[in-house]
């Protein structure tokens, strides 16, 4: 029994942990959905503050909006400025380096998606 229970915790030793997913500094092809499901596309450039942190700016149509960014896992969070409105935007990192998420801004009911893919 000893022999077993030895096994199965070197066994264990050997598991390698899932590496976490990391999001490069650059620009990206946008394409989302508004909240009443049109599209809209443009760019994004992600700018790096840390292994965690970054900006992040969008062109989308004529609207550019500015904010903060963070990734937590294979989670990518970014808070922004578009107008006097304050968003939220949370994407899933994807193992080919493109964001998928969906957002929110303040006053509005709903949410819409966007999709990042690197250039």
């Amino acid at each position: 029994m000893k022999k077993i229970l030895a096994g199965a915790l070197l066994g264990l030793g050997l598991v390698v942990p899932a590496q976490a997913q990391t999001v490069n500094a650059g620009t990206y092809n946008v394409k989302g959905t508004n909240f009443d499901g049109s599209a809209y596309s443009g760019t994004a450039t992600i700018e790096l503050t840390s292994e965690t942190t970054c900006s992040i700016e969008w062109h989308t149509g004529t609207a550019t909006s500015n904010g903060i960014c963070m990734l937590y896992d294979n989670a990518f969070a970014a808070g922004y400025v578009l107008g006097d409105a304050i968003g939220l935007i949370v994407y899933q990192v994807q193992s080919d380096g493109s964001l998928e998420g969906a957002w929110t801004i303040s006053g509005k009911d709903g949410s819409g998606t966007e999709i990042l893919t690197p250039q």
